[in-house]
């Protein structure tokens, strides 16, 4: 109880933690009717910035389609749920859960007339494997268990019940000694961890595997291979065979809990040489630096997305409008190279926390930067 904050925001309402409870014969227990998100904020200099909340919340709407939930609040009330709850528990750094369920009408497998219900609760849960393996890597097992397939489940959803499958992975994985576990496909080829993509790494080159995989598009992974390209190197997406696994030079496990956790061993089988691979801690490094601004924030524009982009000398936040939509301007180009262009184009990135600290956003744009800004980010 002591990792949770003081109150929760429960369909529409902020209220005292303990006074955040549903029937027990809801259809979400007996049924497991119900889809969630995970979401970290952190803490800048700036104030508290939660990692691409639009997003989230508009992949809570998806797989609540999948399964005909249809929630009673919109992803803008979503976003400002998150954010006043944020500011209700006064934390700086935290992890959000928002999650929308069947609750309590009739029983039977369906949901009939059962009202759909949503709540948002905020926690200090740390380093979702260990800290230990977010410095030397994490220690993993390929699961007894397989990844149900897309024919069984929509594998691109965040849906509670067919969560048992990755509890029965992990309760396997830790009983075994092993901090996480690895989930194959029926072919025998890679599908994800427990609640974490996966990449590898072979020749400076990473890969990654894509969503015929039965995998959730993971919305860190998305952003990896952003940060990836800005440090230089280029990454393929396909089927990961269970050979290109353990022959890979480094691994790693990437999710908006787990950020970006070093793999260094599987199955006794030593990675690379039994240690966090250089590459991905310099990856880790640089998305840390996307998350947790280190020097004083540049104000931006009212109503858009944004991420704090540090460098040794200033720090320069990127606007991006949530329409994504970049017109005649193509695809938007990378951080290093926005830095140095007017400030007319510093709207454009895929890259996104929303600033949850201070409303009062300068609506003015933003005076463009001077030459000295590194040309890529193995200056920073």
């Amino acid at each position: 109880m002591s990792d949770y904050s003081k109150n929760i925001w429960f369909d529409g309402k902020i209220i005292p933690f303990n006074d955040a409870k549903i029937h027990v014969m809801s259809h979400c227990i007996h049924y497991g009717s119900g889809v969630f998100e995970g979401i970290k904020c952190y803490d800048t200099p700036n104030g508290p910035a939660v990692f691409r909340l639009t997003e989230h919340m508009q992949r809570l709407h998806q797989s609540a389609a999948s399964f005909n939930i249809n929630i009673p609040f919109s992803v803008e009330e979503l976003n400002k749920a998150a954010i006043d709850l944020i500011k209700s528990n006064n934390v700086k750094n935290c992890y959000l859960r928002p999650v929308a369920f069947y609750g309590f009408d009739t029983l039977g497998v369906h949901p009939k007339k059962c009202p759909v219900q949503a709540s948002i609760a905020t926690l200090d849960w740390g380093a979702y494997v260990s800290k230990e393996a977010l410095k030397k890597g994490a220690r993993i097992t390929i699961s007894p268990w397989r990844k149900f397939q897309s024919n069984a489940f929509p594998a691109s959803t965040k849906a509670t019940g067919q969560y048992l499958n990755s509890l029965l992975a992990v309760q396997d994985a830790k009983s075994r000694g092993f901090d996480e576990a690895l989930l194959l496909n029926e072919d025998d080829s890679i599908a994800e961890g427990s609640g974490q993509n996966i990449f590898i790494i072979k020749d400076g080159i990473f890969h990654t595997n894509d969503k015929n995989s039965n995998i959730l598009m993971g919305i860190t992974r998305d952003t990896l291979f952003k940060l990836i390209e800005d440090i230089g190197y280029s990454y393929k997406i396909d089927n990961i065979s269970k050979e290109e696994l353990f022959n890979a030079d480094e691994v790693f496990y990437c999710g908006s809990a787990s950020e970006v956790t070093p793999i260094r061993e599987i199955d006794d089988h030593i990675i690379g040489n039994g240690q966090a691979g250089k590459l991905t801690i310099k990856l880790q490094k640089i998305y840390y630096e996307y998350m947790k601004v280190t020097e004083k924030v540049k104000k931006t524009r009212k109503s858009l997305s944004h991420i704090e982009v540090a460098n040794k000398k200033t720090t320069l936040t990127i606007v991006v409008p949530e329409t994504n939509d970049w017109g005649e301007l193509g695809e938007p180009p990378s951080p290093p190279k926005l830095i140095r262009q007017n400030a007319h184009y510093l709207g454009y990135s895929n890259f996104m926390t929303t600033r949850v600290a201070d409303e009062s956003f300068d609506t003015s744009i933003p005076e463009p930067l001077n030459d000295d800004v590194p040309d890529s980010w193995e200056d920073l």
